[in-house]
């Protein structure tokens, strides 16, 4: 899929935030073994007609952050900390009453696998109903007229039929619709959609998407994008949040972020990337290592064992914080010591120093290889 493929909705950045989560963590424990911080002080805001992307390799936190803003991780075994408020109303520790009222009427979610997230028991339609009956207080007879129209709205064709037909019987582009439709019903102000286009080809990804962008810009949603695809972060989201080992590494506006990336993570997810133009049997140009060679935030940068910009002070701890989020120009944070850097812009007219920004950059790490 293109990158430009999709225009981003223009939100309303001076709208308060429809929800604020402040140092979020997650931390999972089993008896005689050492917890596990799966959300290691993530924090983030979106406002209403905006869309945000968390972005990272699979098991970086991007899904159990999702989990815990809905509420939805269970009370053994997790231990979840920091602030997530919704319309500035606290929602850790909130009564599960709260939460169920909330869920599936202000609050909704896209979840990963359309084929696990629906009852493969109950027709479609029941299941799209429920949700109009309990949060919107329909008939029996309304609701199925209502959840007939969702359908149709969301690209099923046919949705009398389809209401009453099972799971199984519908593909995996209609049952990832259906779950739209059903996260649709109510006009949530806030919508979670974690890997919305997993496992859909290319066609049913764009209009999946598109639909996507109409409900942000038509209705002023607060939309919460979770993706490894950075196709569809290109060409939907406004801001995005790079995850990696639980943590927010680095923070940028779309163009910023793709125009010139500072984690040398950020670099290698873009980097990594297939192109088009280039040549046949050009090589990618992946990662090194895996996700499992992170070291604890305790000791270091997560990221150090696979960074080509690593040095000696990536590996120590600092002041209790190893590599704090720290400013890095308007609109953009970083965790970094030693980020990629970029030639310094020459005014029009002026001589080119050839001098380059403040940092350390590796063979390999520069502004082209981080773009590629």
């Amino acid at each position: 899929m293109s990158i430009e493929a999709l225009p981003p909705a223009a939100p309303d950045r001076s709208a308060v935030p429809v929800l604020e989560v402040e140092e979020l963590t997650v931390t999972f424990t089993r008896r005689g073994e050492r917890p596990t911080r799966a959300v290691d002080g993530v924090s983030f805001s979106v406002a209403a007609g905006e869309t945000i992307g968390l972005v990272g390799e699979s098991g970086c936190g991007k899904s159990v952050t999702s989990l815990a803003v809905m509420g939805l991780l269970p009370r053994r075994g997790v231990q979840v900390g920091g602030s997530v408020r919704f319309n500035g109303a606290e929602l850790i520790g909130a009564p599960d009453r709260t939460l169920r009222e909330l869920r599936g009427a202000d609050m909704a979610m896209v979840f990963q696998d359309p084929l696990s997230s629906l009852n493969p028991t109950v027709p479609i339609g029941t299941q799209v109903t429920e949700v109009l009956v309990e949060h919107r207080d329909m008939s029996g007879k309304r609701a199925v007229a209502e959840a007939a129209d969702l359908l149709d709205r969301v690209g099923i064709p046919d949705p009398t039929r389809r209401l009453k037909e099972y799971p199984h019987q519908l593909s995996g582009g209609m049952r990832q619709r259906a779950l739209i439709a059903m996260a649709l019903a109510c006009s949530p102000r806030l919508l979670i959609a974690d890997e919305p286009t997993t496992a859909l080809d290319v066609t049913i990804q764009a209009q999946i998407l598109e639909l996507l962008r109409e409900l942000v810009v038509d209705t002023g949603t607060a939309l919460v994008m979770i993706t490894h695809d950075l196709g569809v972060v290109a060409g939907l989201c406004d801001r995005v949040h790079v995850m990696y080992a639980g943590k927010v590494i680095e923070t940028a506006d779309r163009h910023e972020l793709f125009a010139r990336p500072r984690q040398p993570y950020t670099g290698g997810l873009l980097a990594s990337v297939p192109r088009l133009d280039a040549g046949r049997g050009t090589p990618l140009t992946p990662i090194r290592g895996s996700a499992r060679d992170a070291i604890p935030w305790a000791e270091g940068c997560a990221f150090a064992p696979r960074c080509d910009n690593a040095q000696d002070d990536c590996l120590t701890e600092v002041a209790g914080s190893t590599v704090p989020l720290e400013y890095d120009g308007p609109g953009r944070e970083l965790r970094c010591r030693h980020p990629l850097t970029y030639p310094r812009q020459t005014p029009a007219g002026a001589p080119s120093s050839g001098s380059t920004d403040s940092g350390s950059t590796s063979s390999g790490s520069t502004a082209s290889g981080a773009g590629r």
